[in-house]
């Protein structure tokens, strides 16, 4: 007998083991414990980490003398204890009754490694039963589920199944199907009195094995110390083994295996409300005995990596250690029975799975203990009797794992693997199929619960991790849809609306979808999914899979097309055990794509209708869970909701004022509600909770529905998304206890739409009839939706934000009352991002009414026949904009924002010219009167607030364009006002030359602004302006030289002023090209001009010289007829076309040159030429003829041509056709331009 440990061996025991550093990891490990463990010559990798472990630190063993006789039961036997667990114990490893789902309760404790990390979850039983199958004759009955690349394997013990179906029912279709196919004599097999005799004696072995005297010792005071202290927490103070009894395990509390609070409470927190894990969960599953296999009753749950496959496994092999032996496993073996290959396998995978590097082996005859013998680890393949290649396990292991992989392909379907007793054949059976086609519900299959709640389980655990990346939609999407198909919606109404709520997450409709590079998929099947309900295999896939299995040694040895007529019913088949041990021989054909980014469209209306739909399905999941139908409002989602429209005129603004004052008194419920809701909801159930999270995404989806809308100007439909996302968040409010600051925040945002939708409606009056279509328009689904909300809440909070009305001032009083009631929820939020946006919204918002106003007071002015005085109207209309204007300014200059700032100053100013126009009295004849007090004032208001305006934006390079808008309404400005000073001359209240001087200072200060250097569409306008005012100050300082008597300076001064002015005008008349009228109007002024100046001469010489200067200027006006016969020509050119004819005393004294030839004026001008042409001609010819001094030849030449056109001056028809006066005019004046050139030349000499 051999009682060493091999301390130099490479394995490492519990206590003693070093930290995992690398490899699978999983949240809330209780310890982790790695040792690589390898058999002789290393030649297999092996490596296990203690994920969880319940049991106490391992303590010795008793070695018991020999004779010690196990047949006679210990003091302690089925007594309690830490080592061994409750009473009860029997097999080694496994339990008195099959635990069906005992993987899933490991699955649900390690959630974080299911679905990508790990390969297989089972109890290590089940995973010893599967290596050791081309070994033992044994039969196999598995049942295996598929999540992710995760497979879940559990016993299906189908004796007890059977025994049990009489019962329950679960089972009977698979009973009658087990008869037919695989054992048409079934009967249930007894087990032998040899069975429970070594049961027996091996119970009795573990408990004299724990204390050597064969006394029932207590449990030592300082163990418990021990598991209460923190540093040791790893060590629970139960062990729920599964030797216990059944009455024993349904009494005993679930020992929670994690840290951390469960996956489902962690997403609940801030997404979803999950199913209760403790409490409701065991008895949602099943409510009879078998829902005590959901719990992880395993000692110990061990990450074992075998070779390149990751299992999570459960094993509650007893571990004993201390001094010289830290890790040993205890076995008892008849010494009259060689060890065998089967018991080699199984302890050396029990000792690889739990890390342990020795075996102690306690022989015995007929209960009667003989020796001890310690074993390696490593040497136990090398065993006499036993000797087992580990690299023929590996085989197997990798076979059948790829067998699995390639066959349970179906996520959510219970696979069944079974083996008959003595066959060699190994068969794969689809029993969710099965089920299906035997027409029994869903419910008859008890694994399908179970297999919906981990599809959802893991799918929340991934929800958690796509925060950070977005790699994991497809599959979540994958997971919640196979887990809602195989859920009755009147049992499961919680998971099934849960499913829906996180489905509809998926889909981001805050930011846009990320570009992937490839083509963008439709949202029906993901890109990475793993079942073929969602996408049929590719054709290629297919032939080449065919073409394996063809090409196989076996001939297709799981080949459906092959099989006999009792395998028709299989999925896949092993022909013989034998394979399995073959290297490679089954391999994978069902690769799993991998994950990439979430395949959903990229158009935002299609993603948030998905989102809808979700929503939807949720909803009607969470309504069919409350009972009180009968106190529901009738409504029937297939009939339309009429819309009701009433025509609004601003006389109903008071009535309309009250209904927008809900927008802020619709706040939540009281927190403290407990009564039931509308619906019949108790606030606080897993109802409740739903329906808040549903109704807010509801009405986010609308939301961004209603900005997708407005972005495409169909303001109609935006007006209808913005109608429902408010219903649905009045809906919100109705159940809801608090509200969140972010769900205020978005509150404000819907408001804030709302406003813009109704500011655009307000715009875009003439497509009303489109947009009332539009408004009126609702789907299936959007009536739906509205019905669910109706059970909680009248949805009408909100009406009279929504409402499409036909009056623009009722739009615009609507938008402006939105945004403030936006506004008033971010100030109590202090949210200063948002705060801006929505400043900036109600400053333009109040703009826009102030120029409604506006407008509606220049038409009241418009449609006044006769202008005695201002109407009340006016004047309201007046008081109604400034305060918008006013109130407009405040909110630009609170967010500092200068250049808004600016055209509301401006637009004020325009206001105050309005006033000034208004105050302008016309009598019925339609003439005005002198220029009034009121009118200057209001004018000189309109020039305070366009300099204010200029002095917010500082420098024209602040903002160009509202820079160069300003300027030209202040240069405006003075120019109206000082036209309308000297056309209109107050001359009853103030004296002639302080007109004057004023009319000069308004002309200046106007030409100041006007920007002639800046090249722009108004610089023609400018010059226009620039020319117009230089004409009219030179005409006013002509008529002061005219009238002014005795100051012979103010003459003078009068006089160069007029030249300069005339000068200046006609200079930037001929720059336009487009003036002509105008051009020549000033010419003919500076002619009479001239000849004014040349009466007051007596001199002849310097009459003469003052003639041929007034020639001279008269000569330039060729160019103003050149213009006015090129335009001529083309009206003859479209003579078709009316020709555009204006008063030549057009009250638009601000605007620019007029385009279109003033035929009238052009015949009034023509009118003044001639006779001061021919006068001109008649004096300097009379000046020449009776000069004294003999006249040189250049005289008489020019005498000689004076006389020529002057006698065709004469000789004109006078009733001849305009374009042939002017092409007269034209010759003559030509014909004097070489003359008088020369003759200035000869006067300056």
């Amino acid at each position: 007998m051999s009682a060493s440990a091999g301390n130099g061996e490479p394995g490492s025991p519990l206590d003693n083991a070093k930290e995992e550093i690398s490899g699978p990891t999983c949240t809330g490990d209780n310890n982790k414990h790695e040792s690589a463990v390898c058999t002789g010559n290393t030649e297999i990798k092996s490596r296990a980490v203690v994920k969880y472990s319940a049991a106490p630190p391992p303590t010795s063993y008793a070695l018991l003398q020999e004779k010690t006789d196990l047949k006679l039961p210990p003091a302690n036997w089925l007594r309690e204890n830490p080592q061994l667990g409750s009473a009860g114990t029997t097999v080694l490893g496994s339990s008195s009754k099959s635990k069906p789902f005992s993987s899933f309760g490991m699955a649900y404790d390690f959630i974080d490694c299911i679905g990508d990390d790990v390969d297989v979850v089972s109890d290590s039983e089940n995973i010893k039963k599967l290596l050791k199958i081309p070994y033992s004759k044994s039969h196999v009955s598995m049942a295996v589920h598929r999540v992710g690349r995760t497979l879940l394997l559990d016993e299906l013990d189908i004796q007890e199944l059977f025994m049990s179906s009489s019962q329950t029912g679960d089972w009977t279709w698979l009973k009658e199907f087990y008869q037919r196919l695989v054992d048409q004599k079934w009967q249930r097999k007894k087990k032998s009195k040899e069975h429970w005799y070594q049961k027996a004696i091996l119970s009795k072995f573990l408990y004299y094995s724990i204390n050597g005297d064969g006394a029932a010792e207590p449990v030592p005071d300082n163990l418990n110390e021990g598991e209460e202290d923190n540093e040791t927490e790893e060590f629970s103070s139960s062990w729920p083994t599964t030797f216990t009894s059944t009455s024993c395990e349904a009494e005993e509390p679930d020992t929670p295996k994690q840290e951390s609070v469960p996956m489902d409470s962690k997403f609940a927190l801030g997404q979803v409300t999950s199913v209760p894990k403790e409490q409701n969960l065991p008895m949602l599953f099943n409510e009879g005995e078998n829902s005590q296999g959901l719990r992880n009753d395993f000692v110990r749950n061990i990450m074992w990596t075998f070779e390149d496959i990751h299992m999570l496994v459960g094993s509650n092999m007893p571990i004993f250690g201390g001094g010289r032996y830290p890790a040993v496993s205890l076995r008892l073996r008849d010494n009259n029975k060689p060890i065998n290959i089967l018991t080699g396998i199984d302890y050396w995978l029990d000792n690889l799975m739990c890390n342990v590097p020795e075996l102690v082996m306690c022989f015995h005859v007929n209960g009667i203990v003989q020796k001890y013998e310690m074993i390696k680890t490593e040497e136990i393949p090398h065993l006499e009797n036993s000797t087992f290649s580990t690299r023929v396990v590996k085989d197997i292991a990798q076979n059948i794992l790829s067998f699995l992989k390639s066959n349970c392909t179906k996520e959510g379907h219970t696979y069944w693997l079974f083996k008959a007793s003595g066959s060699d054949i190994v068969k794969l059976y689809d029993l969710t199929t099965l089920c299906e086609e035997a027409e029994e519900e869903k419910c008859q299959n008890p694994f399908t619960l179970p297999v919906a709640v981990l599809l959802y389980r893991v799918a929340s655990n991934l929800m958690l991790k796509v925060r950070q990346n977005r790699k994991h939609y497809g599959t979540i999407r994958t997971l919640l849809l196979n887990c809602v198909k195989l859920l009755d919606e009147e049992r499961h109404p919680q998971i099934i609306a849960s499913a829906h709520y996180m489905l509809s997450e998926l889909f981001q409709l805050d930011e846009p979808p990320q570009e992937d590079g490839g083509e963008s998929l439709q949202a029906g099947g993901s890109e990475d999914s793993y079942s073929d309900e969602d996408r049929e295999e590719d054709e290629e896939e297919e032939e080449e899979r065919a073409e394996l299995l063809e090409n196989s040694d076996e001939n297709s040895s799981y080949s459906s097309r092959s099989r006999s007529q009792d395998d028709s019913k299989a999925v896949a088949v092993i022909r013989s055990v034998g394979e399995l041990s073959v290297p490679e021989k089954y391999k994978s054909t069902h690769q799993i794509r991998p994950s990439g980014p979430f395949p959903v469209s990229q158009d935002k209306e299609e993603r948030c209708r998905h989102v809808l739909s979700y929503v939807l399905k949720g909803l009607k999941a969470v309504d069919s869970s409350i009972k009180k139908e009968s106190d529901l409002p009738a409504a029937d989602p297939n009939t339309p909701i009429p819309l009701k429209y009433e025509d609004r005129s601003a006389a109903e603004a008071c009535t309309a004022e009250t209904g927008i004052s809900l927008l802020l008194e619709r706040g939540p419920l009281h927190a403290n509600q407990k009564h039931p809701t509308r619906s019949g909801m108790i606030p606080g159930s897993w109802q409740h909770r739903m329906k808040l999270q549903l109704f807010l995404k509801a009405s986010k989806a609308y939301y961004v529905l209603s900005d997708a809308a407005t972005n495409l100007l169909k303001y109609g439909r935006a007006l209808r998304y913005i109608k429902l996302s408010l219903q649905s968040y009045d809906a919100y409010c109705s159940v809801s206890g608090t509200l969140h600051p972010q769900v205020l925040q978005f509150h404000s945002q819907c408001l804030a739409l709302c406003g813009d939708i109704q500011l655009m409606l307000a715009q875009n009056a003439n497509n009303r009839a489109a947009y009332q279509e539009e408004y009126s328009y609702q789907t299936k689904e959007d009536q739906e939706i509205l019905h669910s909300l109706h059970r909680e809440s009248s949805c009408q909070a909100f009406s009279m934000a929504t409402d499409l009305a036909m009056d623009p001032e009722y739009q615009l009083f609507i938008s402006s009352k939105c945004y403030e009631a936006a506004y008033d929820l971010l100030v109590s939020d202090h949210d200063s991002d948002q705060l801006g946006q929505v400043l900036k919204r109600l400053g333009n918002i109040r703009n826009e009414m102030g120029v409604y106003y506006m407008n509606q007071a220049a038409a009241m002015q418009t449609e006044k026949e006769v202008k005695t005085s201002v109407s009340v109207a006016e004047q309201e209309m007046w008081k109604k904009s400034f305060a918008f204007f006013e109130k407009g300014m405040k909110d630009f200059e609170a967010i500092g924002d200068r250049t808004n700032t600016a055209l509301l100053l401006c637009n004020t100013g325009r206001l105050m010219r309005i006033c000034a126009q208004a105050h302008c009295a016309v009598s019925a004849d339609q003439s005005r009167g002198e220029f009034s007090p009121e009118e200057a004032l209001y004018y000189n208001k309109a020039i305070d607030y366009y300099l204010q305006a200029m002095k917010s934006l500082g420098i024209r390079e602040s903002h160009p364009a509202v820079w160069d808008s300003v300027n030209w309404e202040l240069s405006t400005t003075y120019f109206t006002l000082a036209t309308l000073l000297q056309d209109y001359a107050p001359l009853s209240r103030k004296a002639q030359e302080q007109i004057e001087r004023e009319v000069t200072e308004a002309m200046m200060k106007s030409l100041r602004y006007c920007d002639l250097q800046t090249e722009s569409a108004r610089q023609p306008l400018y010059q226009y302006r620039a020319a117009t005012i230089h004409h009219r100050l030179a005409s006013m300082y002509h008529s002061c030289f005219r009238n002014q008597v005795g100051d012979e300076h103010l003459r003078k001064q009068h006089r160069s002023l007029a030249e300069l002015h005339y000068s200046k005008a006609i200079r930037l008349f001929l720059s336009l090209k487009d003036a002509p009228c105008e051009l020549l109007r000033t010419l003919l002024e500076r002619v009479a001009f001239a000849e004014f100046t040349m009466a007051g001469q007596s001199s002849s010489t310097a009459k003469l010289k003052s003639l041929t200067g007034a020639i001279e200027i008269m000569t330039e006006t060729r160019f103003a007829f050149q213009m006015i016969h090129k335009e001529l020509l083309e009206e003859e050119m479209k003579v078709n076309e009316p020709r555009p004819a204006e008063s030549a005393d057009s009250p638009d004294i601000a605007g620019g040159p007029v385009h279109g030839l003033n035929i009238q004026e052009v015949m009034k001008l023509i009118g003044v030429f001639e006779p001061s042409f021919s006068f001109l001609l008649l004096q300097v010819i009379k000046l020449m003829t009776t000069m004294k001094r003999k006249p040189s030849n250049k005289d008489e030449d020019l005498l000689k041509t004076y006389k020529n056109v002057y006698s065709k001056l004469l000789r004109a028809e006078k009733n001849a056709p305009l374009l042939s006066r002017v092409s007269l005019h034209m010759e003559l004046l030509q014909q004097l331009t070489p003359q008088t050139q020369s003759d200035d030349t000869k006067a300056q000499s």
